[in-house]
């Protein structure tokens, strides 16, 4: 059988790694797909670079609209990234019948939905398991292999740079900005680090598997998202001390009983028991804890990024688009693992209807009466106490630290109480929020 002509856009740090991965395990891969698969064409600004990568392997040429639309390719891997030229680039693959690998998640987060329907009609395969944790096979455990579950809950370390953070920031006591200049001198943060640090990339990781989870279109601009740039030591140290770790986590679950129903979706800095697995994954490394209801709690580890794992995700979707590329259309696995027309009409959730616990921090005036002003006011707006530590003021220091811990409690209460709080003569500055998982 004749092998499976690809044409690979953009061959960067993925896009090269994709190269290496095919080449070095090309025999192993043919045995699996059932036929050889072979980068036919290369499409890269850079012609030069590109070449010295392919040598005599591939035709190199500078315009990925000529492989898109050319009849020598089968499958077209995109590793451009963006949200324009490779939505646009994917649009007419679909149209001249190609099908589709992509690593691209802010891509599909933001026009998910349309580049599936497109597909969905001129039935062709967009396969995306490189978009989400690197080389950690997420899309297809949600898709296939948890298949049986009514998915409960996801909470995930997503974002390899904002862990690295937290982890300098905790293990050696670094502030944010020096956690951050140490990520940016190790290559692990970009020089304009924003996606990272404010929870963009992650929401765009999110996104996706809560469509997966749920069977909810793609709505990003739906995710609340808050980065972890406001953290401090001090907040690392209380967390510590009380039991808990701070992640950047990506949660997407169905509303607790007796809320608002819908589909909560939320990026932001969260305590976790410090006991749990997933609080104790550190550095650039990811984690997805996935809670069904038949297979209970399952934890996906590994590289979240890098050349190599991401292009191991990359080629499997090569092998699974070669195996299905024979197949009826019309019974293959569905891009967001349910069938196009049964796509759930559950809504994301405003974060203030959102039920979980919190970490509160408040710098007072050490005098009789402010613990029970702060109280009263938690009281009042439906908020009970977990757990509180008091700092001892230091000598000659007329304010102290009030930490406390909640049991559940509705967001914009939360919201609502921390505006009363901060309007007390006896409490200085802003409160500090930051939510709370037990996570089974």
């Amino acid at each position: 059988m004749k092998p499976i002509n690809v044409g690979l856009l953009g061959i960067g740090t993925v896009g090269r790694g994709t190269w290496d991965v095919l080449s070095r395990n090309a025999d192993e891969i043919q045995r699996r797909a059932g036929r050889a698969i072979r980068i036919a064409v290369v499409a890269d600004k850079e012609v030069q670079k590109a070449r010295s990568i392919v040598r005599d392997g591939a035709k190199v040429v500078d315009d990925a609209f000529s492989v898109v639309r050319g009849s020598d390719v089968e499958i077209v891997v995109e590793l451009i990234g963006g949200y324009t030229v490779a939505k646009e680039l994917v649009l007419e693959a679909i149209a001249h019948g190609k099908h589709v690998v992509t690593a691209n998640k802010a891509l599909l987060a933001t026009h998910g939905n349309e580049i599936f329907a497109a597909a969905q009609k001129k039935g062709v395969m967009v396969a995306f398991e490189a978009s989400v944790g690197g080389g950690i096979p997420i899309i297809k455990a949600l898709r296939e292999g948890l298949a049986a579950n009514r998915i409960e809950w996801i909470a995930g370390i997503i974002n390899g740079t904002s862990n690295f953070i937290l982890s300098e920031m905790r293990d050696k006591g670094l502030p944010f900005e020096g956690a951050l200049r140490d990520a940016q001198a190790r290559g692990y943060a970009e020089a304009d680090p924003t996606f990272d640090i404010e929870g963009v990339d992650a929401a765009h990781k999110l996104t996706i598997l809560s469509a997966l989870a749920f069977g909810i279109p793609m709505q990003f601009e739906k995710c609340f998202r808050e980065g972890i740039q406001k953290l401090t030591k001090a907040d690392i140290g209380y967390a510590e001390a009380l039991g808990y770790r701070i992640k950047l986590l990506g949660i997407t679950r169905r509303a607790r009983s007796g809320i608002a129903q819908g589909i909560e979706l939320r990026v932001h800095p969260t305590l976790v028991p410090a006991r749990r697995l997933i609080a104790n994954v550190e550095g650039v490394m990811n984690a997805i804890l996935v809670k069904g209801d038949a297979v209970g709690a399952t934890l996906y580890y590994g590289a979240g990024a890098g050349a190599q794992p991401t292009a191991s995700a990359v080629v499997a979707d090569l092998v699974d688009v070669t195996r299905l590329i024979t197949a009826d259309p019309e019974h293959r696995v569905p891009h967001l693992a349910f069938q196009p027309d049964r796509l759930s009409s559950d809504p994301v959730l405003p974060i203030g209807e959102v039920e979980t616990s919190y970490y509160l921090r408040m710098r007072v005036l050490d005098r009789p009466g402010v613990l029970a002003d702060i109280t009263r006011i938690l009281a009042d707006s439906a908020i009970s106490i977990e757990a509180m530590v008091q700092k001892e003021p230091g000598e000659g220091e007329s304010r102290v630290d009030i930490v406390m811990l909640t049991h559940l409690a509705l967001e914009k209460n939360v919201e609502q109480a921390m505006s009363k709080i901060e309007r007390l003569t006896s409490v200085e500055g802003r409160v500090t929020r930051i939510r709370l998982e037990s996570l089974l």
